[in-house]
């Protein structure tokens, strides 16, 4: 394949090999940080993939170079049909993982085994049951927690994504990692980004550099190992010595990483995202139904990839209010 006339090549020269593929809007958690607190109007089914449109624009994609593909929601485990999505996209010559809450986790594990994914991202924001109730309006944590034991127990890899919040629970940084002592798990402390309705802003993020000052109090600074990033990894990894599992940051605000970024999203309506943060979409659905070729969507999509946080390439352009409100909800464009 000639990638200089790849379709997923934009004008910066990065090369996008990972899809994340939102399937549904719907959730069973009402997490803040996610969705406007008073909800989001839920589009009709008919406006959303079905599992072969699904398939179809996933092929697609990985025709074109995608060796990752990502399943996101919403929750994407409540969809009546996530089991065969998932057989269907096990076909494809791809890694397959998934982004989940792992309230319902324990009924799929036996698919995610069969169809290959080894790979699973939790969100969870507190190891404490009252806080993960406030935060995501719902009293699951122990169903959370047993799920997670559950899936380490099976061997897979498993990642805790934790959104960070100002006097709400950065006092828990320690903790998080201390969990890694007996669990083989990555705990990824997220900065808080700012999205539709989710009343961001500046000084309810906790930085890259307040947890580093959190885990330089918490532990010896011998004991800090800097691990190896991976190729257009998000985040930078460390683990304490001798501990099983390991830690990272994801710092999209303070320190973004797009000048690597190979990343594409796709939203539960059929809509790409070129960017996380930018309110431009590409609407490959409906002309898939159209009956044309979604292929020049995508190349134009891709070439309109902004070097920066689509366009927000400042701290003040960030802090703009009125640039959020352009965007969708996180719920609604996929974690």
């Amino acid at each position: 394949m000639n990638r200089t006339k790849n379709i997923l090549t934009d004008t910066f020269g990065r090369e996008h090999t990972y899809l994340r593929i939102s399937l549904t809007e719907r959730c069973n958690l009402r997490c803040t940080y996610c969705r406007p607190a008073d909800g989001i109007p839920l589009l009709p089914k008919s406006h959303l993939m079905n599992f072969e449109e699904i398939y179809t624009i996933a092929k697609t994609f990985v025709n074109h170079g995608v060796t990752k593909i990502r399943l996101t929601g919403g929750e994407p485990l409540v969809r009546k049909d996530a089991h065969l999505i998932l057989e269907k996209l096990a076909t494809l010559p791809v890694e397959l993982a998934i982004t989940t809450n792992a309230v319902t986790v324990d009924r799929f594990v036996d698919s995610f085994k069969k169809y290959g994914i080894e790979t699973i991202n939790v969100s969870l924001d507190s190891l404490d049951p009252e806080k993960f109730k406030q935060i995501t309006r719902r009293d699951y944590f122990r169903k959370v927690y047993a799920n997670i034991m559950l899936l380490i127990d099976y061997g897979f890899k498993v990642k805790l994504n934790t959104v960070l919040m100002k006097g709400f629970n950065e006092d828990e940084i320690v903790n998080f990692i201390k969990f890694t002592k007996g669990h083989p798990v990555t705990v990824r402390f997220i900065e808080f980004m700012p999205f539709d309705g989710n009343k961001w802003n500046l000084e309810k993020m906790v930085s890259y550099k307040d947890v580093m000052t959190s885990v330089n109090n918490g532990f010896s600074e011998n004991r800090v190992i800097r691990l190896q990033d991976a190729p257009n990894d998000t985040s930078k990894n460390y683990k304490i010595e001798g501990y099983l599992g390991s830690f990272a940051i994801i710092s999209s605000v303070t320190n973004p990483f797009c000048d690597t970024c190979n990343r594409l999203r796709l939203t539960a309506d059929g809509h790409l995202k070129n960017c996380l943060f930018s309110a431009a979409e590409s609407d490959l659905l409906t002309t898939l139904r159209d009956g044309k070729s979604i292929e020049p969507v995508i190349r134009k999509a891709v070439q309109l990839k902004l070097k920066m946080r689509g366009g927000m390439n400042t701290l003040e352009k960030l802090k703009n209010p009125e640039l959020h409100e352009k965007n969708r909800s996180m719920i609604t464009i996929g974690g």
